[in-house]
């Protein structure tokens, strides 16, 4: 698949399932073997497990919308750079909701082989969201 598709097929996973919900159709983008990287650990979560991911951020996040700012693409792989929104209404690593609006910055890197995204790892500022709902203080600006 040429890389114009490849970016192609990765914008429209985020745009029409993970800005939507509509985990229905993960499967036109994500393979059987689908694979989530994390800490240079690879997982096999398939399609099911895709599902779920995606269902439990918007559980967190329910109007979670992500900007795509960039792409590049070289061969299989493609690298998003995104910025992702919504208002914290649910738990999140053990913190009530707040009803606060969060923003973060990422960068996505995903691998497409026939025509599906088989691989998918990076990295997010995670650090600007736990700011925003009050987990985390600065030391020195109390």
């Amino acid at each position: 698949m040429p890389r114009d598709e490849n970016k192609l097929l990765v914008r429209r996973f985020y745009e029409e399932v993970v800005n939507t919900g509509n985990v229905d159709l993960t499967e036109r983008f994500i393979a059987p073997a689908y694979v989530e990287v994390l800490d240079g650990k690879r997982h096999i979560i398939g399609v099911e497990g895709a599902k779920a991911h995606i269902l439990g951020v918007r559980q967190t996040y329910p109007d979670l919308h992500i900007e795509i700012e960039r792409q590049i693409a070289e061969g299989e792989w493609v690298v998003t750079c995104i910025t992702a929104r919504g208002t914290h209404k649910g738990s999140w690593l053990g913190i009530e909701p707040t009803g606060k609006p969060v923003a973060f910055t990422g960068v996505n890197v995903d691998r497409v082989v026939g025509g599906r995204i088989v691989e998918h790892g990076g990295a997010a500022n995670m650090l600007g969201p736990l700011l925003e709902i009050g987990a985390v203080k600065v030391v020195g600006n109390e």
